[in-house]
């Protein structure tokens, strides 16, 4: 659940950006699902974020939860989103890297996205050199400790047999009744956990305190899942932690641009939770 997934073609065990530039990050879209603005005005939204960034991009990772939900049936996706799909398609075959995560909402990813759009999907933690800086990149679900519950059903979830039974339902009643399970499930969070808890009660932020334990220390730990932009020096001071937050209600993002790293908002304005200027 928690290790470290290294992809690679010059047998260092990172993973290279070929091209130069600048990388953006984002994650949690959950197109699908109405927030501050309803699904499909926030879908033309990221479009026109997507619009703006390539012209000066060189890659962009989306960190997970592109979607409220997703499933692949052998020869069905889910209805909509067509307008960020043949956006992704566009800058693509115009030869922009792009890659995804599945994240906790629509980890049931089987092919479709590198079939259809010729782009990676990582469905585990991953670390890339950049222009000379290290990223260990992930959605964040299931990591550090805490959250059991969810470990065990994600362990369900992610189960070939769970998978194969769900492919029976058809699919108006499978991704009807798993649009009402992840309402559920956003409408249970406690109101506690919709702001940031400190450095001692964060999971995320425990978890890469310990990956530095053991001697993995990237210059930058991205990560999306806690919907809360975060920019915190962890205490080793080299490394940073970075949540993209999202876009349900903080539009927000990141950039990296070959030498620093930087939250920002895309016609929005929201809190930065950050410890950086007290550092200073």
């Amino acid at each position: 659940m928690e290790g470290l997934k290294a992809s690679s073609n010059n047998g260092t065990g990172k993973k290279p950006t070929e091209k130069q530039g600048k990388v953006f990050f984002a994650s949690d879209f959950h197109l699908g699902a109405d927030a501050r603005l309803s699904s499909v005005e926030r879908e033309r939204q990221v479009i026109r974020w997507l619009d703006m960034v390539s012209s000066e991009a060189s890659a962009i990772y989306l960190v997970g939860d592109i979607f409220e939900f997703w499933f692949e049936y052998k020869k069905a996706v889910p209805k909509g989103f067509t307008r960020l799909l043949g956006k992704l398609a566009e800058l693509r075959d115009g030869g922009l890297s792009i890659e995804a995560f599945t994240g906790n909402h629509d980890l049931w990813m089987f092919g479709y996205f590198e079939q259809e759009l010729g782009i990676p999907v990582h469905k585990k933690p991953i670390q890339v050199d950049i222009s000379g800086k290290s990223f260990f990149i992930g959605h964040g679900d299931g990591l550090g400790p805490g959250d059991t519950g969810y470990k065990l059903m994600k362990k369900v979830f992610v189960h070939p047999f769970s998978q194969w039974l769900y492919r029976w339902l058809h699919p108006d009643v499978g991704i009807r009744l798993a649009n009402f399970f992840s309402q559920t499930s956003r409408a249970a969070t406690p109101p506690e956990e919709r702001h940031w808890l400190g450095e001692e009660k964060e999971w995320l932020f425990q978890y890469c305190n310990r990956k530095i334990s053991q001697g993995v220390a990237p210059d930058y730990f991205i990560f999306g899942h806690r919907h809360l932009p975060v920019d915190w020096q962890l205490a080793n001071g080299t490394s940073r932690y970075l949540n993209l937050g999202d876009w349900m209600w903080h539009n927000s993002y990141a950039v990296f641009d070959g030498q620093d790293m930087e939250i920002r908002f895309f016609e929005h304005e929201a809190r930065l939770i950050s410890n950086r200027a007290i550092l200073k």
